[in-house]
């Protein structure tokens, strides 16, 4: 099993404001890997958006135009 870049307790507290009354370590770990699945999408397509950009930096319009798709 790969590393995480997120903490469980993180996830944890996600759930928690969200309204949930209980939570299951294997909800949060799965919430956890697929935050971490889309977070690095949106990475990658700020990256790439930068880049078209001409520009070696990745800048906060890049991460919010990148993100439009996953946010309500």
């Amino acid at each position: 099993m790969k590393s995480s870049e997120l903490g469980l307790s993180a996830l944890y507290r996600i759930l928690k404001k969200a309204g949930a009354e209980r939570v299951s370590d294997e909800s949060a770990d799965e919430l956890r890997r697929i935050i971490e699945e889309v977070a690095e999408n949106i990475a990658k397509s700020a990256v790439e958006m930068s880049s078209h950009a001409g520009r070696k930096t990745v800048k906060a319009e890049d991460v919010k135009l990148a993100s439009k798709p996953y946010i309500k």
